[in-house]
């Protein structure tokens, strides 16, 4: 369309046409008379402009996410980050509050004992140094540690130093089958020697054959001279299992540790024994359970009240011979000195009545009268006739 008079003539036309069917519009408000027309153009190109949208979005969103992609992945990125922190600071959080448990039970174990221990955390285990049960701790003779030094942590004994390095020792477990520990037997003080079967129970060899022991008794170490390589009163394990030997000189127990060699973290070496032994003090208490098993006692013993009158040798009374003198167990007109009736011997004395077993109140039988041959019948050491 060329720009000419009559063309800018046209559009003023057309804008002050605009402008005054908008005026119209508004004025007329909900009665407006554009309505209908309104209406109308809707119901045509309403379809068309639906149509339209639909093939259009789709492309209007993909372009809108490429442009965004790289702010999502970068708030993606930061949001794992975050995640990421949270987990270790929780993880640290939780890692920490274990170890401090250890070390008070540690401490509280030392205190027990009166043992002075230098802390140590085990930074390596066996595999570096062949196939015995050993671990390494970050602590050596720079920080005063020494070969054949017990080693514990707050639950009992844990091994002995066996080498040691300027900033590192080597630990043997007490349950590496090279490792013997002297102990000594919580309740009746039994001496033994408790040997290491790996991720087996402890197995004890006690030096009196005939000692009394029973499953759940508890075993401390015994101490050597100078508190090298053990430190008395360490408490070792619980026993589990008493083997059946007879006529052997030692008896044998299996042993469970007190120390969970799996989780081992926090140990402490005992760089100090204490000056008197502790004995039994380090030892936690017993479980309720178990000390009331062991104040059990075996049922008593009721009298026989059944009124079977079974005598003491397992003679029924009952049973007498009609023809009988009466000379076992009676009294002929002498003095007594027998003093009991075979009537009431084995009755009265299991605390049963004379009566419950088919005798009169004067001890005679129902089928054998006074004068039945069985004179002067007494009951109780009582002389009749």
């Amino acid at each position: 369309m060329r720009d000419t008079r009559e063309s800018r003539l046209l559009l003023v036309l057309l804008v002050a046409i605009a402008f005054a069917l908008i005026t119209v519009d508004i004025r007329g408000g909900e009665e407006s008379p554009l309505n209908g027309a309104r209406s109308a153009a809707a119901s045509v190109f309403g379809p068309a402009q639906e149509g339209v949208s639909s093939a259009i979005d789709p492309i209007s969103d993909a372009i809108t996410a490429v442009r965004d992609s790289g702010d999502r992945a970068d708030r993606v990125a930061e949001l794992e980050r975050e995640n990421a922190e949270l987990k270790q600071r929780l993880s640290g959080d939780a890692a920490d509050s274990r170890r401090a448990a250890e070390l008070d039970r540690l401490l509280n174990t030392a205190g027990a004992g009166q043992y002075r221990v230098k802390a140590a955390q085990i930074i390596g285990i066996g595999a570096a140094q062949g196939l015995s049960w050993t671990v390494t701790i970050d602590v050596g003779s720079d920080d005063g540690i020494d070969r054949d030094m017990t080693v514990i942590n707050g639950d009992g004994l844990v091994g002995r130093v066996s080498t040691v390095g300027r900033s590192t020792a080597t630990v043997v477990l007490a349950i590496d089958p090279d490792f013997t520990v002297g102990t000594r037997l919580e309740r009746t003080s039994e001496l033994g020697f408790a040997k290491g079967q790996g991720d087996r129970p402890l197995r004890v060899q006690l030096l009196n054959g005939k000692a009394k022991v029973r499953p759940g008794d508890r075993l401390v170490t015994f101490g050597s001279q100078g508190g090298k390589p053990f430190v008395p009163g360490v408490p070792v394990g619980r026993i589990v299992e008493v083997e059946r030997t007879t006529g052997n000189l030692t008896r044998t127990l299996l042993v469970e540790p007190f120390v969970s060699f799996t989780k081992l973290d926090l140990v402490g070496v005992v760089v100090e024994a204490p000056r008197k032994n502790p004995r039994d003090s380090v030892l936690p208490p017993k479980p309720k359970s178990a000390t009331k098993a062991a104040k059990k006692k075996a049922p008593k013993k009721t009298p026989d009240t059944s009124g079977t009158g079974t005598a003491r040798d397992g003679t029924d009374p009952n049973a007498l011979d009609p023809d009988a003198t009466g000379t076992e167990g009676t009294e002929t007109g002498g003095t007594g000195a027998e003093g009991t009736d075979a009537a009431t011997d084995g009755t009265e004395a299991e605390g049963t009545d004379p009566e419950a077993d088919g005798y009169s109140p004067d001890g005679v039988p129902p089928d054998i009268t006074p004068d039945g041959g069985r004179t002067g019948t007494t009951t109780a050491g009582t002389r009749r006739g």
